[in-house]
């Protein structure tokens, strides 16, 4: 018995399938090619470049041991070349270096000047035919107006044009970030801290003859040094920059074993006295001490032997304090001890002030 056609229906799914297999292959073959899949982009591996201009041959390379210039470095600022202005003294002689001279902070050859351990001595007549004199470049001097104006706009703390004073004093490289400050303001602002401010008159002093400008105001520790009316910063000195600090040079001691003028026994008596004594003041680390050389002289008048209490403050500053001390009171150092300083007025400064009690009593 034939069954009709349409009931024979369930045998075309075979037929279906080896279609469906046929397509899918060709579809997969189709897939497996980038360039038949139209909704993508095919990316090559290794994208054609422009063609671009021939590169010049390499520069030859600088020597790898070359560290210095061609030519040393000249300057016609008429002064000798030191770390510090203000903390130093010409006069003072080092008997030793802590390292050898030859090895000079400007670098080697890049300085015309010979380094010798403490300064950099000018060669010869620094003479300049573009030098213009300080007087010049101050110009007119500024009405009281003008100085209040300045003095109003650079004083405060907030000022953007300050640089800070360390123990350093006026050191070397200073000289360089005044002028650069120079370039964009008619004055900038000096915080003085530490040692230096002993003596705020040398620091002023050496500002203004290191830098060619005028201090138009100095308050305890605070300087305001303008640059002068007719200042041109693209004819500003030359300031080769020091590198590194030098070590300090070693100098004669300070404090000797016996006082002048005193016996042993009687030196030791001295500062047994001083180290018993309450402190005439007490100075903090990195301070101001613009009244110190004040209140010791005030002391010398009533006491022989005075102490500073200098807790906190370093062996090395309290030595630098005493030295100025001795110089500005004047005075003698007679021991520095657990950051004590003990000072002796002296027997000169003790004749002085019995011959003045003698002759200020009525006849």
């Amino acid at each position: 018995m034939f069954l009709p056609r349409k009931l024979l229906q369930w045998r075309r799914p075979a037929q279906d399938a080896q279609a469906l297999g046929g397509r899918l292959l060709r579809s997969s073959s189709s897939l497996s090619d980038p360039d038949d899949d139209p909704p993508f982009t095919w990316i090559p591996k290794h994208p054609s470049r422009a063609p671009s201009t021939p590169t010049p041959p390499p520069k030859p390379k600088a020597l790898a041991g070359k560290i210095g210039p061609d030519e040393p470095a000249h300057s016609d600022l008429p002064f000798d070349f030191r770390y510090s202005y203000s903390e130093t003294d010409p006069a003072w002689r080092p008997i030793g270096f802590r390292e050898p001279t030859r090895f000079s902070p400007f670098g080697p050859g890049r300085l015309d000047r010979p380094w010798d351990g403490a300064a950099a001595a000018r060669v010869g007549e620094d003479a300049s035919g573009d030098e213009r004199s300080r007087e010049e470049v101050l110009g007119e001097p500024l009405s009281e107006e003008e100085v209040a104006a300045l003095v109003e706009r650079f004083r405060h703390s907030d000022c953007s044009r300050q640089i800070n004073l360390g123990k350093g004093g006026v050191t070397h490289n200073m000289l360089d970030d005044i002028h650069n400050h120079w370039k964009r303001a008619e004055a900038v602002r000096i915080k003085c801290l530490g040692v230096p401010t002993l003596d705020m008159d040398n620091i002023c002093f050496h500002f203004e003859d290191k830098t060619g400008g005028k201090v138009i105001y100095c308050s305890i520790n605070i300087i305001i040094l303008y640059r002068g009316q007719n200042y041109d910063p693209k004819r500003r000195p030359d300031i080769p920059l020091m590198l590194w600090k030098p070590l300090a040079p070693i100098y004669p001691k300070l404090v000797q074993n016996v006082a002048e003028g005193l016996t042993f026994e009687e030196t030791k008596e001295l500062r047994n006295r001083g180290l018993n004594s309450p402190p005439l003041t007490k100075l903090t680390r990195n301070g101001v001490y613009v009244n110190v050389v004040d209140k010791v002289r005030e002391a010398f008048k009533t006491v022989e032997v005075v102490r500073l209490d200098c807790t906190h403050v370093g062996t090395s500053d309290c030595k630098k304090i005493g030295v100025k001390l001795r110089d500005l009171v004047p005075c003698i150092p007679i021991l520095f001890k657990d950051e004590q300083i003990i000072l002796w007025r002296g027997k000169v400064r003790q004749e002085h002030s019995v011959s003045a009690q003698c002759s200020s009593r009525p006849q």
